[in-house]
């Protein structure tokens, strides 16, 4: 199911009992973010939330909307984050057909990749009204500042659309953004990220970089710039696949760029490579504030949004928080793409307490010495996965979704010395622990079963279990037993 946009989406989860209206007035100065935190921390994620008088402003804020399993389901468009995991692995599946048949069943996934490349409309919502030059005002926005120490107020869910100006292929990326006042904004490329290698392409050739930022949208779109997507891959391409349906772009009113048609509003304007601004404090994802370091301007020479917008939004910080789901999503989605560097690899887990980056639980079919340890050098080459600070492999009969059964596991399943690898690389530059920005080491351990030619000269012992026979016996007691049902 395609969403004709971020209304839309907010519409089906008020259907759906996923969104609760707010008509008090809730001010965008940290009030928005400390109802929005509480909610997050609810049982399941909460509801997602639509502020309609956010106070002294005009134009409601949404917030969380994705802030659960079934909502981040509901904006990929399936029934479960699962069902589209299960189809890019259907899709990532090397076949070749060697007869008319096999040519025939693979008809239907040439179909479904051949409807999805954006394409280009005349109009726009997003351009229902045209603001430009001092006419722009940021301050007018319902801009959340969501942490006291925060340096001001910050966009969350940007839409950061830039060119490369060595291939002039889009990228779409996520970034935060600062608002120093009326016009400008920091720009938060981080040195691993898409958009820094263009600003440092730009600077070597003394050009300006062009921007565009959408917020709003189809929520698919605003996955797709989250989505760790191989080089060269376009973000709204994407999109239109988990849609299944082309993004609809128009081009920008001063800038050569397209954006989603059907965004709540777009900043257009520039980057000066040589400028930078000091930016922050920000309450990041980590749960920790980041610094204060100098980053690039964004210089916003025209604004254009519908004539009655919705501004979307998201908080981060200690999780569990809404972005905790839409990781999830991620790791689901793009595990059989790892699976096809990784084959070896049964499940992976990225518990939301580790932030995304710091730790990963792995299972693998383990065949031959040292296999765990392959596993994870495999993992620390493979794109944003370079930044997993500590990496556990466990054998394919543990449940790493089980954070009970893997810490058990764990516990009991290693010997420091042995089943410990240590390394060095690029890092999260927003891990503060960091020995430098962006530069530090990482740590894995080997929880599997070990082998004899490992060092290991003993008998490895059988977990203990009690017989399908006699559980099934109790199981048809248990009711008799005048029991709590939990015990079973």
């Amino acid at each position: 199911m395609a969403y004709q946009d971020f209304q839309a989406f907010l519409r089906d989860l008020e259907a759906h009992g996923e969104l609760v209206r707010i008509s008090a007035p809730v001010s965008p100065y940290l009030e928005i973010a400390e109802v929005a935190d509480r909610v997050m921390k609810s049982p399941g994620g909460g509801k997602a939330l639509l502020f309609e008088q956010p106070a002294g402003y005009g134009m409601p804020v949404a917030i969380n909307t994705m802030g659960s399993r079934r909502r981040i389901s509901m904006a990929l468009g399936v029934g479960d984050i699962e069902d589209l995991a299960a189809e890019i692995a259907d899709l990532a599946k090397p076949e070749i057909p060697t007869g008319w048949r096999e040519r025939l069943r693979l008809l239907p996934k040439l179909q479904r990749l051949a409807a999805v490349p954006p394409r280009t409309v005349s109009s726009a919502p997003c351009q229902e009204v045209v603001l430009q030059g001092p006419d722009v005002d940021l301050t007018r926005l319902p801009i959340l500042t969501c942490w006291p120490q925060d340096g001001g107020p910050f966009v969350t869910l940007p839409l950061v659309f830039t060119h490369d100006p060595a291939t002039g292929k889009r990228n779409v990326g996520m970034y935060r953004m600062q608002v120093y006042d009326r016009h400008t904004t920091g720009m938060h490329w981080q040195l691993h990220k898409s958009g820094a290698e263009h600003h440092r392409q730009s600077r070597q050739a003394g050009r300006r970089i062009e921007i565009a930022v959408a917020l709003g949208g189809d929520p698919a779109c605003t996955f797709a710039a989250i989505a760790p997507l191989p080089p060269g891959i376009d973000e709204m391409l994407f999109a239109g696949f988990v849609r299944r349906k082309p993004v609809e772009m128009v081009r920008c009113k001063s800038v050569d760029l397209s954006v989603p048609a059907e965004a709540e509003m777009v900043l257009e304007g520039y980057v000066d490579p040589d400028e930078t601004r000091p930016e922050g404090p920000f309450g990041d994802h980590t749960g920790f504030y980041t610094p204060i370091e100098d980053y690039p301007v964004f210089h916003v020479t025209t604004l254009t949004r519908r004539r009655s917008p919705v501004y979307p939004a998201t908080i981060v910080g200690r999780p569990p928080m809404e972005d905790g789901w839409m990781g999830k999503a991620v790791e689901r989605v793009f595990l059989p793409l790892i699976k096809l560097v990784a084959p070896d690899i049964v499940d992976m887990h990225l518990p939301v307490h580790g932030c995304f980056h710091n730790v990963a639980l792995v299972s693998i079919r383990k065949r031959y010495p040292g296999h765990a340890f392959k596993v994870m050098n495999t993992l620390w080459g493979l794109g944003q996965l370079m930044f997993t600070k500590v990496i556990l492999v466990f054998d394919d009969d543990v449940d790493v979704q089980n954070l009970d059964e893997a810490l058990w596991r764990f516990a009991n399943n290693i010997d420091p010395e042995r089943d410990m690898q240590v390394t060095r690389g690029p890092i999260d530059v927003l891990d503060h622990a960091s020995r430098q920005v962006g530069y530090g080491s990482k740590i894995g351990f080997d929880c599997t079963r070990k082998l004899a030619a490992e060092g290991y000269g003993r008998v490895w012992p059988e977990a203990i279990a009690m017989s399908a026979e006699v559980r099934s016996r109790i199981d048809d007691l248990w009711p008799s037993l005048g029991l709590d049902a939990g015990g079973r």
